[in-house]
């Protein structure tokens, strides 16, 4: 077997003043959609915020179920409302943000697998990179360029057609 590297590039801020204004910004909208979010569950809510190349805010939050799978995360449903209401938009930023009583969080949460994957489509889709923020409690944040940066071998559309008859 021969063993390969995965490389992870990603910026990592220790304090919010030195994001920028438009990151800024979009963490903030995060941060305050986690208070629309409904966890009755989990107690665990997250927000999304998505920055559309038109200038439209689009935020997200988590949906759970007590059919737990019935459930929707908070990136999930801020893509695809976005999609659905700007469906020629190009999505250039999204931000993720989390907040609970339950437990300490102060650690930048990243997206799931299959917010990941979903993130993934909306960039083949749009034929450009999504800038993924995810801001911690404390100050951290980190930003990746694009979502290869956290799903490396994302299953591609590429995929689905047969090569063979």
């Amino acid at each position: 077997m021969k063993e390969k590297e995965v490389v992870i590039k990603y910026g990592e801020y220790q304090n919010k003043e030195d994001l920028g204004v438009e990151d800024s910004k979009l963490v903030l909208s995060a941060n305050e959609a986690t208070n629309n979010s409904y966890a009755p569950y989990s107690d665990f809510k997250v927000g999304a915020a998505i920055l559309l190349d038109n200038g439209e805010i689009i935020k997200g939050t988590n949906q759970e179920n007590s059919a737990y799978p019935s459930g929707l995360c908070a990136e999930r449903v801020a893509i695809f409302f976005a999609n659905s209401q700007f469906p020629d938009a190009v999505i250039k930023s999204i931000a993720i943000a989390s907040q609970t009583d339950r437990f300490e969080s102060d650690e930048p949460i990243s997206p799931c697998g299959s917010c990941r994957q979903v993130i993934s489509e909306a960039e083949n889709r749009q034929k450009s990179k999504i800038r993924v923020i995810m801001s911690g409690n404390k100050c951290v944040t980190r930003i990746v360029e694009g979502i290869e940066n956290l799903l490396p071998f994302g299953f591609q559309e590429d995929k689905l057609k047969k090569t063979c008859r």
